[in-house]
């Protein structure tokens, strides 16, 4: 019944740019704080950016130098992460994923801090 599911990858030059995206259904959408993350082959999954209901955000570096920004859009039940100048070692299955809150300013980095997860899209950037 709950389900997130990310779009948008593919595969992109370096230095190009790419927005993914996710929407949910099976919740009440503007309950929850959304969060991105990404794995690559052989490492963790990697906090990307996270967004509360009240729209705060926090960011990995990447994220705060501005190649990596999130949105939502509660109309839509969507959440996006717009990509820039992106390097081959972006390349990596994108995630999101939903976390529960009564606090409308409640962001978090953590994974066990979410209750659903998307399948993920596949990003893949080469020269």
């Amino acid at each position: 019944q709950v389900q997130l599911v990310e779009s948008g990858g593919g595969l992109v030059q370096v230095g190009g740019d790419l927005r993914i995206s996710c929407a949910a259904s099976g919740i009440i959408f503007s309950r929850y704080a959304m969060g991105w993350f990404r794995q690559a082959p052989g490492k963790e999954r990697e906090f990307l950016a996270a967004i509360s209901r009240s729209g705060s955000i926090i960011s990995s570096a990447d994220s705060h130098k501005g190649r990596f920004t999130i949105s939502r859009d509660n109309a839509k039940n969507t959440v996006y992460l717009q990509m820039n100048s992106l390097k081959p070692e972006d390349t990596a299955v994108y995630y999101c994923a939903a976390d529960l809150t009564g606090d409308v300013g409640s962001v978090s980095r953590r994974r066990y801090e979410y209750d659903y997860w998307g399948q993920g899209t596949q990003v893949t950037v080469s020269s």
